[in-house]
């Protein structure tokens, strides 16, 4: 073939496709899915506090579209009765680990983790999230996680490439060297010390070159060990593990970026210096005193209370080493008196549960443990749908029955208000307009 002859033809292959280029094919018009409505005997929507008779709730692709017995039925929707039962928004948690799995013996799963690669814990965080989800959870925040397998998980759900709540993720959690957030005092010969971008930082800079690390890579939201752990090896459980100057460093950073920072606090000069300098909310808060209490309250500081881990670890506490058990019965015994007080002063509560201490999906049970301690069951159920949906910054979009938001919404057997434990067993599950789970 000569040069004239092969510059013809390429000119022609180019010219072809610049033809096809400039011609697009023929899109095909999604077919429109025809409308759901959901119907039961009772309806709490999450806004109002109160239960109205009967619930309807009309969904239109991912939105709701009516709510409510006057709500426009459209023509050929599909519906699905209830019958007796309540139908609420999707529960929503403001602090879960689903990257991370509960292992009943304490050290065996320490091991097991330690031995797994990073895309292999991700299939076992992928099962928790579809578990969690399935359980009536159609929004979650997980507050830390390794190798940020938390990150990665919520970009493969919303690509579809996984079944889980809608997830706010903080990466790797921030704290001092030793402290709650750092890892097992392993021998630093055999197993490599944490840093910044794990999560590990020492003085102001440090922690906000650790703080811009996890935004960097994809954090939500940060999360902070202001005190120390029950379930650490080397640290007392109340005792203050950042500085005034560090808390500040990472709280401005991470409020510059837009993002909100929840602080582990089991002490109570530690939830008062994360307080003073400006947290959003304080995670388990066990040994937090009144006078900490009002200054959340005037500053509008949630207390995510985490009250059914403090039962688990409690009634787990025999099977852990022994200075782990000695702190879990101290910190489960104060945590009563601490919700107590919280209830009475008016702290602003957001639902939060610590699953991966217990395991994932029954979280739940946390609904019925806040009405054990004086909270009513209609309370207990906004502490999910307007203080964990605000907490997040979701409540735009979802956590209240209402047109215009996304229909995310469980339904429970029976009226909610009577038995709050009808939460634990849902019979419908709905994110965004898909049904996750219809048992009827």
């Amino acid at each position: 073939m000569t040069v004239l002859s092969a510059g013809l033809l390429c000119a022609g292959l180019l010219s072809g496709v610049a033809s096809r280029a400039q011609t697009p094919a023929p899109t095909r018009q999604p077919v429109p899915q025809p409308a759901i409505v959901l119907r039961a005997a009772h309806l709490f929507d999450g806004r109002t506090g109160r239960l109205t008779e009967p619930g309807v709730v009309v969904v239109q692709g991912q939105r709701i579209t009516g709510v409510g017995a006057n709500a426009a039925i459209p023509a050929n929707a599909r519906v699905i009765d209830l019958g007796d039962a309540t139908l609420l928004p999707g529960f929503i948690d403001a602090h879960v680990h689903i990257a991370d799995d509960h292992d009943d013996d304490w050290a065996a799963g320490i091991y097991n983790t330690m031995l797994r690669f990073p895309a292999e814990q991700a299939f076992h965080a992928a099962h928790n999230a579809k578990v969690t989800l399935e359980a009536g959870f159609t929004t979650a925040r997980v507050v830390g996680a390794a190798d940020f397998v938390d990150v990665s998980l919520r970009n493969a759900i919303n690509d579809g490439l996984a079944e889980g709540p809608r997830l706010l993720v903080a990466g790797h959690a921030i704290g001092s060297t030793g402290g709650h957030c750092d890892s097992s005092p392993y021998p630093p010969n055999r197993v490599m010390p944490s840093g910044p971008m794990e999560g590990v930082c020492n003085g102001a800079e440090e922690c906000r070159q650790a703080t811009r690390l996890q935004m960097k890579y994809g954090a939500d939201v940060i999360k902070i060990c202001a005190s120390g752990g029950v379930l650490s090896e080397s640290d007392p459980v109340d005792v203050p593990q950042l500085t005034p100057d560090e808390l500040r460093a990472i709280i401005g950073e991470a409020h510059t970026w837009g993002r909100k920072v929840a602080a582990h606090a089991h002490g109570d000069l530690a939830a008062k210096l994360a307080v003073e300098a400006g947290v959003d909310s304080i995670e388990h808060g066990s040994f937090v005193q009144p006078a900490t209490l009002q200054l959340m309250k005037s500053k509008g500081v949630y207390l995510v209370p985490t009250r059914m881990t403090q039962l688990w670890v409690l009634q787990k506490a025999d099977t852990y080493p022994p200075k782990i058990a000695a702190k879990a019965r101290a910190a489960g015994a104060a945590h009563e008196a601490m919700f107590r007080n919280a209830l009475r002063i008016g702290v602003p509560i957001a639902f939060g549960t610590d699953a991966a201490v217990f395991p994932h999906g029954l979280n739940a049970q946390e609904f019925g443990d806040y009405v054990d301690l004086g909270m009513s069951p209609a309370n207990a159920l906004l502490t999910s749908s307007q203080g964990a949906a605000k907490l997040l910054g979701v409540d735009g979009e979802t956590g209240t029955l209402e047109a215009g938001k996304f229909a995310d919404v469980v339904a429970v057997p029976g009226n909610v208000l009577e038995n709050i434990r009808a939460t634990e067993k849902p019979v419908l599950v709905m994110k965004q307009g898909a049904v996750v789970v219809d048992s009827l």
